[in-house]
């Protein structure tokens, strides 16, 4: 068995989870494209998205220091929360390179952290694709890798495309004095995944292992345009206005995916 890291004082290092979850939809007219974002603003306003990092919070074992929270106008909402520093004693799950707990699992503990989150709810004016974002990050200091938290909040929301980030910053010194860049192993972000998770993605990695730097980008396997389908106009569409709307949204997350503009 790998014997513990003995350091000298605090565990300075930084570990920095930053995902952006991205959910598409259509609405064929201007009054179903209000209502989308009136929906979007009421499903997931700031006193629910407070509730959502308060149970990660929960989960986590932290105690909450501050909590600064915005809905905004015409639409979007923030959430900071600031988190006390509660030295722990980590278990061996803690730190491995597993998957975190899920929405009904309890487990991961974190000794310092804050969480933010954003949300962008927009609209296209002219094709009706609308998109909803929400970025959060998960920053902590000590020996618990933020990425325990990412099961959880992945499954609070409808996500078609997710692109997560993990950064490991700073040093730690051991009672020798010898430098450590981080103190656990991480070969992808996949490993913390969940396997329903795993099962319901495509996944690409983009790691930078000597910078201590990896990145994952998700989108949504199965696709059923009536899934993507909102307001009341949409359930009238023609086949050949169904095969058009299937295009477009389908066009829309592959541009997201591949964070660039494509062709047609």
């Amino acid at each position: 068995m790998k014997s513990k890291l003995k350091l000298h004082g605090f565990n300075n290092l930084t570990k920095t989870l930053s995902f952006n979850i991205y959910d598409i939809c259509y609405a064929e007219t201007p009054e179903d494209q209000q209502a989308y974002v009136q929906y979007i603003d009421e499903e997931y306003d700031a006193e629910r998205l407070t509730q959502i990092l308060t149970d990660v919070v929960d989960i986590i074992g932290a105690n909450i220091l501050n909590i600064a929270r915005q809905d905004y106008d015409p639409q979007g909402a923030s959430v900071t929360i600031l988190i006390s520093e509660q030295p722990v004693t980590p278990t061996d799950s803690q730190i491995e390179e597993s998957p975190g707990p899920l929405p009904e699992t309890i487990l991961a503990h974190l000794d310092k952290s804050h969480i933010t989150v954003h949300t962008y709810p927009e609209i296209h004016p002219v094709e009706g694709i609308a998109t909803f974002r929400v970025d959060i990050d998960v920053s902590t200091c000590g020996v618990i890798s933020p990425l325990k938290a990412l099961n959880y909040l992945i499954h609070q929301f409808d996500s078609d495309i997710v692109t997560v980030d993990y950064r490991v910053r700073g040093f730690t010194r051991d009672v020798e004095g010898k430098k450590h860049f981080i103190d656990h192993e991480i070969n992808s972000i996949q490993n913390y995944l969940s396997d329903d998770t795993y099962e319901a993605y495509q996944m690409t990695d983009v790691n930078v292992y000597q910078e201590n730097l990896f990145h994952t980008k998700m989108l949504l396997k199965e696709f059923d345009l009536d899934n993507y389908l909102f307001g009341d106009a949409t359930r009238n569409l023609s086949a050949e206005q169904r095969k058009q709307v299937e295009e477009r949204v389908r066009h829309e997350m592959l541009e997201i995916f591949y964070a660039r503009n494509m062709p047609r």
